[in-house]
């Protein structure tokens, strides 16, 4: 990396107005040319999701200090997509995605808006992070997650990163949690048992809000839940190639 500060692309999924994103940005800003795009609204659990159906727009915004900022009637994936090609017309040396107001920890990243700008980044070749503190509070405080996010990307732009390969790092948040330190693990084994709350509307007919419970199916103790429990952070590197690699062999054994 060159002496020159190093440029940053920041972007979250609680869109562009959340707290967690100006967290970031405060950090953000002590190492680097910061360029923020996000989404002008909530775009949580949109997953991999990009905008084909209808135009996308950008409006600039001025929430950051008079860093350059446009808020994205896109996804997490959209504003990733576009700050590359459009805004900045090269590719940063860092995206930065967060900070989740939420965990993502185990399978919850498969829905992440959040990681999965992460992985964009990835899969274009970027040094890529995606941040998530594990709380839902209002009114969580969400500056318990700077010593780590500082940590975290002050080592990912002086190393580097493997190729095709982001990092998913989650913060435990509790008002008398300090985080212990950071781990480096699995992701853990574990699904939602869906369910559905069903309810009428003013013409009697239903509609559906999904709801359910997490279930951890890992008794491990080197993965991201077994760390976030113990007081500290987790990264889990994590990378886009979904090959199920040692199914290979038992599936070329089938007599297809």
């Amino acid at each position: 990396m060159s002496s020159e500060r190093p440029l940053i692309l920041l972007t979250n999924d609680d869109g562009i107005s959340a707290k967690g994103i100006r967290c970031l940005y405060e950090e953000m800003i002590k190492i680097g040319e910061v360029i923020i795009i996000a989404p002008d609204s909530p775009q949580s659990a949109m997953g991999h999701a990009i905008t084909i159906s209808k135009p996308l727009r950008l409006e600039r915004s001025y929430l950051f200090n008079g860093s350059e900022a446009y808020a994205c009637s896109g996804t997490p994936v959209d504003c990733v997509k576009l700050g590359i090609y459009e805004i900045l017309g090269r590719k940063p040396d860092l995206i930065v995605s967060g900070i989740n107001h939420g965990a993502n920890t185990s399978t919850n990243v498969l829905y992440s808006g959040t990681m999965s700008a992460a992985v964009e980044g990835a899969m274009e070749g970027i040094r890529s992070i995606g941040f998530s503190l594990c709380s839902f509070d209002t009114d969580a405080d969400f500056s318990v997650a700077k010593d780590v996010v500082r940590k975290v990307a002050t080592n990912v732009l002086k190393n580097e990163m493997p190729e095709r390969v982001c990092l998913n790092v989650n913060i435990p948040y509790g008002k008398s949690v300090n985080v212990k330190g950071i781990r480096v693990c699995n992701q853990a084994h574990g699904f939602w048992e869906d369910s559905f709350d069903k309810r009428f509307d003013q013409f009697n007919k239903p509609y559906y809000w999904l709801t359910g419970d997490f279930l951890n199916q890992d008794t491990a103790e080197n993965t991201d839940l077994y760390w976030i429990e113990k007081g500290y952070a987790s990264i889990v590197p994590t990378q886009f190639d979904m090959t199920a690699y040692d199914a290979i062999n038992e599936i070329k054994s089938w007599s297809l």
